[in-house]
């Protein structure tokens, strides 16, 4: 399969994962319905040492670093291939409960894709 789309939650805290494939690389769009650019994660595993390094840039004023680097570390770590996340999530006036709430979306989005692809 070389497109995924996955949805987890409901209003405020719903999140997307879509994911397509750049010859055996990976590239993981999260994002809700005010989707933009806030943080780019690119995840990249290293055979000899056996461990992933994840770097990351973010947008000034932007706070989504922890789902892009999240995101990037676990795809590659599973994967074992280059991955780039682009992460744009924003909600108004959003409360530290749907924060955390979103970030547990992410990570069982995380979790699905993973074994979606595991099949």
């Amino acid at each position: 399969m070389n497109k995924h789309e996955l949805i987890k939650g409901e209003n405020r805290t719903r999140v997307y994962l879509s994911a397509s494939y750049m010859g055996n690389d990976i590239v993981i769009h999260i994002y809700n319905e005010n989707a933009h650019i806030g943080a780019i994660a690119l995840g990249e595993y290293d055979n000899e040492h056996k461990r992933v390094s994840v770097s990351v840039i973010t947008r000034l004023g932007h706070k989504e670093e922890t789902a892009a680097q999240k995101t990037a570390y676990s795809i590659s770590k599973h994967t074992k291939r280059p991955v780039c996340v682009i992460a744009g999530i924003h909600v108004d006036n959003i409360t530290k409960g749907e924060i955390d709430q979103i970030l547990e979306n992410v990570d069982s989005l995380i979790d699905e894709f993973i074994s979606q692809i595991g099949k």
